[in-house]
């Protein structure tokens, strides 16, 4: 009973931070940094993204990698089915694929550190599923040759000076990308600091211990 109510809450929250980024990476961060403009650099949903790991490698820590994909599979249907209501056809599609692989990924990866120090299995699987999944969601939800998945965003199209700091520019959801990515791998690194909080608290159960279940 235990163990059905947290894979509950932790499928909730899943859910719930993979609705939150597919609405919120419609919309780039105003203002500016050392004169460049943040619109062309990042999403809102760079910053709530990288929660959705923090909650997989929590599961998977307890329950261990069975529970954990379960938890993934739920958060990706229910995620997938808001988000077709909260965002754009194509936004959903390209999330639901994006965060699958990613998040299997950190469960694979995650599994095979968990004897590591503490913070090597949540962090080394955060920053390689970050790194996937960012690749997969920007180029099957803006580049133009996938534009069979729907309407392309014409906001995306345009090209975005950020890269002008190496003297180029690059299509605008390139660049969104590259500045996404970089800020996952920072929430990644402070998010940590939960993980670590709760490792006190959520104990591992005896099926956690398996590394191929």
């Amino acid at each position: 009973m235990q163990a059905l109510r947290y894979t509950s809450l932790y499928a909730l929250a899943m859910a719930a931070v993979v609705v939150a980024s597919n609405f919120l990476v419609q919309f780039p961060v105003n203002g500016t940094l050392v004169g460049i403009a943040l619109g062309d650099l990042l999403t809102w949903g760079a910053f709530t993204y990288p929660f959705a790991f923090l909650v997989t490698d929590l599961t998977n820590r307890q329950f261990g990698p069975k529970v954990a994909r379960r938890v993934v599979f739920v958060g990706f249907f229910l995620g997938v089915a808001l988000s077709l209501w909260a965002s754009a056809p194509r936004i959903a599609i390209a999330s639901g694929t994006a965060y699958l692989i990613g998040q299997l990924l950190d469960i694979s990866v995650f599994n095979r550190l968990r004897r590591q120090t503490w913070w090597q299995a949540p962090l080394a699987g955060s920053l390689i599923g970050s790194a996937l999944d960012t690749t997969l969601f920007f180029s099957l939800a803006f580049a133009p040759v996938f534009a069979f998945l729907g309407a392309n965003e014409d906001f995306a199209i345009g090209w975005s000076p950020i890269l002008g700091v190496f003297a180029t520019e690059a299509p605008r959801w390139l660049s969104w990308a590259l500045g996404d990515l970089v800020v996952k791998i920072v929430v990644g690194i402070v998010l940590l600091l939960p993980y670590g909080a709760l490792m006190s608290v959520l104990k591992p159960m005896p099926q956690a211990a398996t590394k191929t279940a």
